[in-house]
């Protein structure tokens, strides 16, 4: 590929994770309910006193440690995800306090709820491979024949009863979470979408 093409799709992918992390600390520091996986990370960190930050990159390695029986393939997205977003979420937690009021909290949870739909389109619209828990996802949808939602349902799921378990923030704002951010990424995506467009295949003769 040429590299003129690939500088700036890596650069779309760093500032896609960058903003990623920190929009999870925006929607943390609103402290009305975070999501399923932040939940997770949130409650570790409380028990064991490690950062959020640095729980996060665990997780996700953690998470890639599954492809392995799933035989999925990582990109170098899949790796830098790991690698990146715990620390820009760990920057975001030590620049921003936690607010005090509704509105206040509110909008700071809106403002990181939309900014991590950005950050999504932009990272996955690179095309350097999903993010690991992304990868999961389509793993074990390919090895069980289980629909996508379902899949996504259990993992999520378990990922968020565990975190709450931990004692990590769930509250309205994570069924918020839940019900918004599959449509908002319905709009970034095609945004930031760097596949090549190629003129239509010929129809299959079989």
């Amino acid at each position: 590929m040429p590299l003129l093409h690939l500088v700036p799709r890596l650069l779309q992918l760093l500032l896609g994770l960058f903003l990623f992390g920190i929009a999870s600390s925006l929607m943390i520091r609103a402290g009305i309910g975070i999501a399923p996986w932040d939940v997770l990370s949130q409650g570790i960190a409380l028990r064991s006193g490690w950062g959020f930050g640095v729980i996060t990159n665990i997780v996700g390695a953690c998470v890639l440690l599954m492809w392995v029986p799933l035989r999925q393939k990582p990109g170098l997205g899949t790796v830098l995800n790991v690698l990146l977003i715990g620390p820009s979420a760990q920057l975001g937690l030590n620049l921003l306090p936690p607010v005090q009021g509704l509105p206040w909290q509110l909008s700071l949870y809106a403002a990181g709820l939309v900014l991590l739909a950005v950050a999504t389109g932009l990272y996955i619209g690179a095309r350097f491979g999903p993010g690991p828990r992304d990868g999961l996802m389509t793993g074990l949808h390919a090895r069980t024949g289980w629909a996508i939602w379902k899949v996504r349902t259990l993992i999520e799921t378990c990922a968020l009863a565990v975190g709450w378990w931990l004692g990590g923030n769930v509250g309205w704002g994570t069924l918020a979470f839940a019900v918004l951010i599959g449509p908002l990424c319905g709009i970034t995506l095609p945004l930031f979408d760097r596949q090549p467009r190629t003129a239509a295949p010929a129809p299959s003769t079989g």
